[in-house]
């Protein structure tokens, strides 16, 4: 580490004075002294010390559970920010990741507390307006979802609506804008990509980062039809949560090395589709990655989660909302602490004490527990050109329902509810000790 040259500031010139003032003024001075030391003395010495004895205070107050980032404090220490070689950008590749990050983080204290636990959220959408009518509001209702969840967890997000790099388009977006988000990011130890169509569906759920310490990667799916049937579909790229480190610049250097950009792309688009019979895009590039790095390496660093919907598909879950709420009012009724109302910043407790009555609601399809994110995967609500499964207005129906499930965790807190999770607008205030 190399130290800022500081400027060398000029010293100001002292006035000579002449004896007599010099004479006076110390005069003055030891008069003031005297009146002071007497004035001290008189005190009770438990009153008012006359020096403090107190350490200085800590940068970050690191002994507080949860210490609050020191914004301010940017020290003129050199770190990868000042390597003019250094980029945010695919073409400019990135070497001793950890060590940087650990350097960074040991020059900002005020972020290491829980740091190996700190998550930060990447969406998006395109920059030009949504070509179908109702889409810019389903995107704004979907963006203000996540934004809720990342209030409700202390998660700070970043909503990219441009291209970091042409030519990485459409889904291969998320490519450089996760890597940038990394690099802008070095207090962040695990970044979590979420579709534009993705809503949380249980804002009290937290991610089970413990279950995670052996990995770097995290997607939703189903092992068998990715390893065995060798199926793009067995997982899916819309939400993934990837570790903030050396490993992971590598696996997205590799996993953009399969896209448009790459000068290899004709060729594994022959690789793909002879694996998975399916053409080259973002999701079963990753599926490749998955298969090549579970057939060759003895430890496996990529997970495909099934223990809880980190991305579930609308249509098995929209259908079970309304049963969900149910349940989870008649659980209620029983336990007064999770009637009790509450401030919104303290939210997380009430999840904790909810656990111990979901233990036998189950997980994913089937379960009562409320599903974890919920995505909206071919409906394409701002082009408007949905899976032809679907119709526009299903989709649209459905969208309310999820949003408005969402909402209402967030509205209690406020001291409203949606009586009907089909009226988007629709809000009644909730009662003393709801639902009694």
């Amino acid at each position: 580490m190399v130290a800022f040259p500081h400027a060398i500031w000029r010293k100001p010139a002292i006035r000579i004075l002449d004896r007599p003032t010099l004479f006076l003024a110390g005069a003055i001075s030891a008069l003031l002294l005297l009146s002071a030391f007497f004035f001290f003395t008189s005190l009770d010495s438990n009153s008012i010390p006359l020096f403090s004895q107190s350490k200085p205070t800590n940068l970050c107050n690191c002994n507080q559970p949860n210490p609050a980032f020191n914004l301010h404090f940017d020290p003129p220490i050199s770190t990868f920010y000042d390597d003019p070689s250094f980029g945010y950008t695919l073409d400019k590749p990135i070497t001793n990741w950890d060590r940087k990050r650990r350097t960074w983080l040991n020059l900002h204290p005020s972020f290491q507390p829980n740091s190996h636990e700190r998550v930060f959220i990447v969406t998006g959408s395109r920059s030009t307006p949504c070509k179908s009518p109702t889409g810019d509001h389903y995107l704004l209702r979907f963006y203000r979802n996540k934004v809720d969840y990342c209030r409700t967890h202390g998660y700070d997000i970043f909503y990219n609506n441009v291209l970091l790099d042409p030519e990485l388009p459409s889904c291969w977006a998320k490519i450089p804008a996760v890597r940038a988000a990394m690099v802008a990011h070095p207090e962040a130890e695990w970044i979590w990509w979420l579709d534009e169509d993705a809503v949380f569906t249980d804002m009290e759920f937290k991610l089970p980062l413990h279950r995670y310490k052996d990995y770097n990667f995290v997607v939703h799916g189903w092992p068998k039809e990715v390893y065995v049937k060798k199926s793009w579909l067995g997982l899916n790229a819309g939400s993934f949560l990837i570790r903030n480190c050396q490993w992971s610049l590598d696996l997205l250097d590799s996993w953009a090395d399969m896209g448009p950009k790459s000068s290899n792309f004709n060729k594994w688009e022959g690789v793909l589709m002879d694996v998975f019979k399916h053409e080259s895009d973002d999701q079963t590039a990753l599926a490749y990655l998955l298969l090549k790095e579970h057939q060759q390496w003895r430890t496996k660093r990529m997970l495909i989660e099934t223990g809880y919907y980190l991305e579930g598909y609308w249509v098995l879950i929209v259908d079970t909302l309304k049963n969900i709420t149910e349940r989870y009012l008649e659980v209620e009724t029983t336990a007064g602490m999770l009637r009790r109302r509450h401030a919104e910043k303290v939210s997380e407790r009430y999840g904790l004490l909810r656990e111990p009555s979901l233990k036998d609601a189950g997980n994913e399809f089937g379960s009562w527990r409320r599903p974890f994110v919920t995505h909206f995967a071919g409906c394409q609500p701002c082009n408007g050109k949905h899976n032809p499964l679907f119709t526009g207005k299903g989709c649209r129906d459905a969208m309310d329902i999820a949003l408005n499930f969402a909402d209402n965790q967030v509205l209690r807190n406020y001291g409203f509810v949606h009586r009907n999770l089909s009226d988007s607008s629709g809000v009644s205030p909730l009662p003393f000790d709801y639902p009694a």
